[in-house]
């Protein structure tokens, strides 16, 4: 107990270090600068309470949960794949990239970031654009894009060659998607990159890394938050095309009903 108290304390310091800039750029510009007193000054202190309590504990539980949780889940199935055959070849590890998509489905849906991204473009779209469809669309980009991270750190081929040729395809669907699904789409890639999954899937690629040999953590265990940023925007965009298409071939479908 004495040595989370002190693990807390220390946490909180640096969490407060962290935040006071935020906090005294935001009261000069409010006092200096539109000469304004700070509304409601209880509920900002409890606010701002809250904010580092709250990161401070978040803080805590990465460090002794989810970081220790996911290194030692890529441990134990890079150890199942091992024992398949001598030779490394990136077939036997199948189960890690298939434990990939899981979780990078599961914490992007889960992702407070995402929902709120999702409930917003329902409102302003009245409701074209559904927040649970949009949810998926992204939750499914993420899960292919972290599996794909992980087969690179297992074959070990570079990065650039990814992001390049995923950018490619995104500027392709750029120039084929319509003005309203664009913007949407690539601020969907980078609400994925928040409290949930970063953790998570950082985690993953640092203990894959370490546990397949001849592979670098430093060099090859970083980067699939960057497969977790590039597909939600291919999958988001490619959504988009999809339901403009299918829109348009049931309107021109209901017009020649009409017609007839």
């Amino acid at each position: 107990m004495l040595e989370f108290l002190a693990r807390f304390g220390e946490t909180l310091l640096y969490t407060l270090r962290d935040v006071t800039p935020i906090v005294v750029i935001l009261v000069v510009f409010q006092v200096g600068v539109l000469r304004s007193r700070l509304p409601n000054i209880r509920g900002i202190v409890t606010g701002s309470v809250m904010v580092l309590l709250g990161l401070a504990l978040f803080l805590i539980g990465l460090e002794q949960a989810l970081f220790p949780i996911g290194e030692t889940m890529a441990w134990q199935l890079t150890e199942t794949a091992g024992t398949v055959r001598g030779a490394i070849r990136w077939e036997d590890y199948w189960v890690v990239y298939l434990f990939a998509a899981a979780i990078g489905f599961a914490t992007t849906v889960a992702e407070p970031s995402l929902i709120a991204v999702g409930l917003k473009a329902q409102d302003v779209s009245g409701g074209a654009v559904s927040a649970w469809g949009l949810r998926i669309a992204v939750a499914v980009g993420v899960a292919i894009g972290v599996s794909l991270g992980c087969f690179r750190i297992v074959t070990g081929t570079p990065l650039p060659w990814y992001i390049v040729a995923a950018y490619v395809v995104v500027i392709v669907q750029t120039a084929l998607s319509s003005r309203t699904m664009v913007p949407l789409a690539y601020d969907s890639g980078g609400v994925t990159t928040s409290t949930v999954t970063v953790p998570v899937v950082t985690a993953l690629g640092l203990g894959l890394a370490a546990n397949v040999p001849g592979r670098s953590p430093l060099i090859d265990g970083f980067g699939l938050i960057a497969f977790a940023s590039v597909f939600p925007i291919m999958s988001v965009l490619g959504y988009g095309i999809v339901a403009d298409r299918v829109e348009r071939w049931r309107t021109r479908t209901e017009r020649q009903e009409v017609e007839s």
